[in-house]
């Protein structure tokens, strides 16, 4: 049985990750792939402390909630019941909503980004992406369409925040363009035209491997 893909999606708030995920799984499964759609923070205990913070209800420090996405990261990994590496090893592929990237380029801002990507990228818990798509998107757009969808904003959702954290993703990116497959996609078009060029960046990719 050959090894699922475990494919990544990355981008500021509002960039529109959630529609353009379901857009693909529904591509792949479309050519006769399984997927297993998953998320971080996961639904673990700590990733109910991560959503709290987030959101606003607890203080946390940079170093607290970038240890804190690591445990949940691992246990997101490894865990019997619907950690990533258990379905890959079963031909199933995961496409996951955020993963290290964000912590390099959330977390990183305000604790030692070496520090950030060391403990994430030397962790044998933790998986490689096959592919990590980033829908850039400039702060103005992010801070519009944050807006326009939601009632409270988490902690990162301001727009001098957002403009910050897309450098750091470009920033991290630029480190990381020996060693990771990442594609950056303009998430700034329609939602038809974001699609088509994924799902051509996935028929490409599926072809390499």
């Amino acid at each position: 049985m050959d090894r699922g893909k475990f494919i990544v999606f990355e981008g500021i708030d509002g960039s529109g990750k959630g529609t353009q995920i379901n857009l693909l799984v529904e591509e792949m499964k479309r050519q006769g792939r399984t997927v297993y759609q998953t998320a971080e923070p996961t639904n673990s205990v700590t990733g109910g402390i991560l959503r709290d913070a987030l959101g606003g209800f607890t203080d946390r420090t940079a170093y607290e909630m970038s240890a804190m996405f690591l445990l949940d990261r691992i246990f997101h990994n490894s865990n019997k019941i619907n950690g990533i590496k258990q379905f890959l090893e079963r031909g199933i592929d995961v496409v996951c909503d955020r993963y290290y990237y964000s912590s390099f380029a959330y977390q990183g801002i305000d604790a030692d980004l070496k520090w950030v990507m060391d403990m994430n990228l030397n962790c044998k818990e933790i998986l490689k992406p096959d592919l990590c798509i980033f829908l850039d998107i400039d702060s103005q757009s992010s801070d519009e369409r944050i807006a326009k969808n939601r009632l409270e904003r988490e902690i990162y959702e301001k727009k001098e925040m957002q403009e910050r954290i897309r450098k750091r993703f470009l920033e991290v990116f630029g480190i990381l363009k020996d060693s990771e497959n990442v594609k950056i996609v303009d998430a700034s078009r329609s939602i038809g035209e974001v699609s088509g060029d994924i799902i051509k960046i996935y028929n490409e990719f599926k072809g390499e491997v």
